[in-house]
Parts: structure tokens; C-alpha cells; sequence
């Protein structure tokens, strides 16, 4: 298995087995430790297989003596926090957002980081020279509570405008990692909180729910008359959210409050929000308004966080809902997000569609995903002259973004254009030459 746009992901006990889970824990530990006492913190989903691919994993860096903490089941970004505050090396075992049948394995290196394309090519070159391991094994050790705890008031300390005891919200957990958290933490911030999608059984995580199904957190906002809606994905490091119209309000118009809020504050270091080649056209026509630079980067957060760090941004993400606040973050974080847009919204005494709306005007985008034999990298290169000749229909009114999917044989076919039905005519016109060229 090759590392994707987010770790290593396919069909558990299939592509992705206990025995690769183990190499992977020894490749990652020879690559990524730095000598002396070393010590990995591992998290995991609530996935049925995850509890046997978490075994695994740890077994794997224990052979090489690295001394593991298991944190049980909690979301991506409380095993970032706890490896950024303990100066550990970091392992969730999660798909996030894929279906209960899938897993996958995300890495930090030590401090909460993720890996560099350099550093996961190190490690796929170690797992295929895999020898056996030397010296003494580590420990493998539950964690204790302190880590959730200290996590959530980490997130309760992000509320800058006190509690938002005014707002009624929904959040749905995705039956995934965040279950157990998720009325704790918007409790704490003073919301009247509903929480559904928070009893997982270890099949229905991500089924029709969280955020990948808005349409279930939206039918719950209107139903208890809900100021804002809150949808989680499997391992609760994005989110989408949902206005009191029962309105998705995706990454992209999160951003937009958010820079246009810190922004306003004078907190925008550098004025510059870092976002992909996904986000709309709208976006950037909205922060050109604001005054406000944006640093594109390729499709995956964790270009988003390089892009961060080298600039010195403090703010980025996806049109998915990953978000990251990299004064407070070292990785997107959905229960964060979420709390700095009710701050926002507490503060400005402003409903959030008005924030949306008033933020950021999207355009019309389809996104048609094409199923492939196989996956294939250079999508966009072979088809350069399709794409240009369609984009050229568009008289710079839209653009035309081909890339074949992170971690399955699927191609991306997004549009944009000035009307919804150019859109679609344009996407479903180049996802009939790929069908044709690799189907």
C-alpha cells in the first residue's frame, strides 16, 4: 500500500491487514524516531476493525523499542494535541470519513506534524527493505484520562466571546470518534446542545450521517428549531456545518467568516489564508474584496499545513471542512472549528446565514466522480489538452479541475461556471472522456 492525500486507506483485512499495520509501526518508528527514549501516542475510531489494526500497530513500534500510550477512542486532532504536547510521535486509526468497511492509518511525526512527502516516501522504502527488529521492545500502555481532559479544555479555551448560551445547536458525532466528547465539549461552551449520530456500534460509523450526509444534521436543526447544525466526519478532524434554514454552509464559507473575522480583529497574520485547488472561484473573489491574499496549494491538508508553516499563516483549509487554526492546532480539528464559528457568531450577534451569505457568493460547482480500473496519478496530464479545450468554452467565466482521488480509483471532475447547467454540461463532458480512456 502507498500513502494517499491522508495516510494509508483501504478495505480492512483486505488491502489493509494487521500484518501490513505492523510493518507500518516499524517503518514509521526506524523512520521517524529521533534516538533515545522514544514514545508514540495511538488513537483509533470506532470502526470494528480498528481495535485489531490499533494491536498491530502498536506491536509494530514496540518491536522497535518505542514505548506506546493508547489513547482508546478519540478524534484525530486529540491525538495531535497530545503528541504536541508531549513531544511524541502520533498514529490514528481511522478512514475518517469512508465507510465502516474501510480503515486507514494517519502519522504524526513528533510534536503533532504531518509527514512531509519525503518523510512517507522514507517510510514506504523501509517497509520494502523491512529487516527484522534489534534491541529492546517498548511498552505498550493505556493512556489516562488527563490527555481528554486537557483536550477539551484546550477546546473550550478557544471561545473568545464567552459562552454561547444563546445558541441552540445540533451536532451530529458520525457514530465516530468524537461520540463520547461531543456534548461534553459544546456543553462547556454554553450551547443547548442536541447530539445524535453518538452511539456507535462499530458498522455505522459515517452511515448516513456526520459529514458526508449533511441532509440528517440538517432535517435535525429544523426539527428542534436549532440556531446551527454541526456535522463531524468519522474521526472528527473536519466538519460541515448547517445554518437555521437547514442551509450546508461547507469549508470554503467557514474560511471566509473566519479570515474576514480575524481579519477585522487584526489577528490575519499576514492578512493570507492558505486553501486547495478544490476551494470555489467564489472564495477568492470574496478575500480579493476582503484585502485579503490567498496561498493556493494541491488537494490534502496536510499541503494546507506546510503551506502554513512556511508562510507563517495562522489560517487554511478545505472545501471538506478541514480547517486549521494553526495558532491553536497542529492539524484541522471539526469540535474546534466549530466553537471559534459560534464564537464568531456569539460575538457578532449575526445568524450564520448571514454570515455566509454576506462572507463569500460560491459558484456554481459539479463534482462528478468517475470510477476507474485503477487509480491514475497523472490524470491531468494525459487529458491537458480536454481540459484546456473545455476551459477554453468557459471564456474565463469558470475553470476546469481534473485529479484523481487520495485513496481510491476514482477521478475528480470539478467545474465551475456562471450557471449551474454550464457546469454540468462541461463536467459531464470530460467525465466521458475519462470513462473512455481508463474505464
Amino acid at each position: 500500500m502507498k500513502f494517499g492525500t491522508d495516510g494509508v486507506r483501504g478495505v480492512a483485512n483486505s488491502e489493509l491487514t494487521a500484518e501490513f499495520a505492523l510493518r507500518l509501526g516499524r517503518a514509521a518508528a526506524r523512520v521517524l524516531s529521533t534516538g533515545g527514549d522514544t514514545t508514540v501516542v495511538i488513537g483509533g475510531d470506532t470502526r470494528i476493525s480498528t481495535p485489531m489494526l490499533e494491536a498491530a500497530l502498536a506491536a509494530g513500534f514496540a518491536a522497535e523499542g518505542v514505548d506506546v500510550r493508547q489513547l482508546g477512542v478519540v478524534p484525530t486532532p486529540a491525538v495531535a494535541f497530545a503528541a504536541q504536547r508531549s513531544g511524541a510521535m502520533g498514529a490514528m486509526v481511522s478512514a475518517s470519513h469512508n465507510p465502516f468497511r474501510d480503515n486507514g492509518i494517519k502519522l504524526f511525526a513528533s510534536g503533532g506534524i504531518k509527514l512531509t512527502d519525503d518523510i512517507e516516501a522514507a517510510i514506504e522504502r523501509e517497509l520494502d527493505a523491512m529487516q527484522p527488529p534489534i534491541g529492546q521492545p517498548g511498552r505498550i500502555a493505556a493512556s489516562d484520562d488527563a490527555v481528554l481532559t486537557d483536550y477539551v479544555d484546550h477546546l473550550v479555551a478557544i471561545a473568545q466571546g464567552g459562552a454561547a448560551s444563546s445558541l441552540r445547536v445540533v451536532v451530529d458525532a458520525a457514530n465516530g470518534a468524537a461520540s463520547s466528547l461531543a456534548r461534553t465539549v459544546f456543553e462547556r461552551v454554553g450551547a443547548d446542545v442536541v447530539v445524535i449520530g453518538d452511539e456507535p456500534d462499530g458498522t455505522n460509523i459515517n452511515d448516513a450521517c456526520g459529514a458526508t450526509f449533511p441532509a440528517t444534521v440538517a432535517e435535525a436543526v429544523l426539527a428542534h428549531g436549532a440556531d446551527v447544525g454541526i456535522a463531524l466526519d468519522g474521526d472528527a478532524d473536519r466538519l460541515i456545518a448547517v445554518d437555521h434554514t437547514g442551509r450546508v454552509v461547507d469549508g470554503d464559507h467557514i474560511i471566509a467568516i473566519a479570515a474576514i473575522d480575524l481579519m477585522a480583529r487584526g489577528a490575519l497574520v499576514n492578512d493570507t489564508v492558505v486553501v486547495t485547488t478544490m476551494t470555489n472561484l467564489g472564495f477568492h473573489h470574496a478575500m480579493r474584496s476582503a484585502g485579503i491574499g490567498v496561498v493556493t496549494t494541491d488537494v490534502g491538508d496536510r499541503y494546507v499545513l506546510e503551506a502554513l508553516a512556511d508562510g507563517g499563516h495562522v489560517l487554511g483549509g478545505e472545501q471538506s471542512g478541514h480547517v486549521i487554526f494553526a495558532d491553536h492546532a497542529t492539524t484541522g480539528d471539526g469540535m474546534l472549528t466549530a466553537i471559534a464559528l459560534l464564537d464568531i457568531i456569539a460575538r457578532s450577534q449575526r445568524s450564520l446565514a448571514d454570515l455566509a451569505g454576506s462572507a463569500m457568493t460560491s459558484l456554481p460547482q459539479i463534482l462528478v466522480n468517475v470510477e476507474v480500473s485503477e487509480r491514475v496519478p497523472d490524470v491531468a496530464v494525459l487529458l491537458a489538452d480536454d481540459v484546456a479545450r473545455l476551459e477554453s468554452e468557459l471564456a474565463g467565466s469558470g475553470r476546469v479541475l481534473l485529479r484523481p482521488s487520495g485513496t481510491e480509483p476514482l477521478v475528480r471532475v470539478m467545474v465551475e461556471a456562471a450557471t449551474a447547467h454550464e457546469a454540468d454540461r462541461v463536467a459531464n463532458d470530460l467525465a466521458t472522456v475519462v470513462r473512455a480512456r481508463f474505464t
